[in-house]
């Protein structure tokens, strides 16, 4: 499968990146300067010799604070721990950029819900990194999924990358699967079945997470999450069943880089137009509401385990 878009009409978008760590990296700083639709003006980081390794290879600016790359962009791209991202996110928002923002939104419902606030308070579009909806297996995948009767699903999301790495990091390893994997699942199950109505959560989120979901159109959906497996290479599966034949979807046949063209363009595209997708803060406020609500909904978890979107106290 191969993403065609049409050719760019508009002035590409200035777009400044905070972060410089491995998913920095991998995906924000080569995507964003691969363009036509955007280009990487300025990188920001806490590390600046971090942020010069990212900026260097696209030629982009490094910014010696964040106020300065504020002043070199018109949006601004976070690849940080969500801590940070909700301490900076309505910084950027009250300042007029647009936001592409990670998932989940902050480390809790609250700190989401200050930087869902900002972006609607100051009118700014924002835009989810929830990576595999952009992809077109994802989309064709939801399309067919839309004129079945699901009466049940199940699903995993499942990588080995918290055994160690250099995406085995301290938010990551402190919160487990469902903060950092639970929005890719719940997202697609609510799109793909029926809007969530209730979820509740067993196991321990840094270790093996099961949820059990239920929609509104009466359909139950099981979710299973981890990242502390040792696998050959990350699984995603959704499997809907009905009268009908089931319906499968697994990321294990697809090529995750056509996801980013499509990503970049309709980012490009909301910033040029004022308008946003359904892919916004929004959503993500949706979704942190959907993670806090399994946490509180727990039957057997590990007591010692930090809920997720809640942050330890010090």
């Amino acid at each position: 499968m191969t993403t065609d878009l049409p050719a760019w009409t508009h002035a590409p978008v200035e777009v400044g990146l905070v972060g410089a760590g491995p998913w920095a990296r991998a995906m924000h700083a080569r995507v964003l300067a691969a363009g036509p639709e955007t280009r990487l003006g300025a990188v920001w980081a806490r590390r600046p010799e971090a942020a010069r390794e990212t900026a260097t290879p696209y030629g982009a600016h490094v910014a010696t604070d964040f106020e300065e790359l504020l002043d070199r962009c018109e949006a601004v791209a976070f690849a940080v721990p969500p801590a940070v991202q909700a301490e900076l996110a309505p910084l950027a928002a009250k300042r007029g950029k647009a936001l592409l923002l990670e998932k989940p939104l902050g480390p809790d419902l609250s700190a989401a819900r200050r930087v869902a606030d900002a972006v609607a308070e100051a009118g700014v579009v924002s835009q989810l990194v929830l990576t595999k909806r952009y992809h077109p297996a994802t989309r064709d995948f939801l399309q067919q999924a839309r004129s079945l009767d699901v009466l049940g699903a199940r699903s995993c999301y499942l990588h080995g990358a918290f055994l160690g790495g250099e995406f085995a990091t301290g938010w990551r390893l402190e919160h487990g699967a469902l903060l950092d994997l639970g929005p890719h699942l719940l997202d697609l199950l609510d799109t793909a079945i029926a809007p969530i109505t209730g979820i509740r959560s067993t196991g321990d989120a840094r270790r093996w997470t099961e949820l059990t979901v239920e929609h509104a159109n009466g359909a139950v959906s099981q979710a299973t999450l981890s990242g502390s497996v040792q696998v050959p290479r990350a699984i995603t599966r959704v499997e809907l069943f009905g009268p009908a034949a089931p319906l499968v979807y697994d990321t294990a046949t697809i090529d995750h880089e056509e996801a980013w063209p499509v990503l970049r363009r309709e980012f490009a595209t909301a910033v040029r137009t004022g308008i946003a997708s359904e892919l916004d803060a929004q959503r993500g406020l949706y979704l942190q509401t959907l993670l806090t609500e399994a946490h509180r909904n727990r039957t057997d978890a590990a007591q010692d385990s930090p809920p997720a979107g809640t942050a330890r106290r010090q």
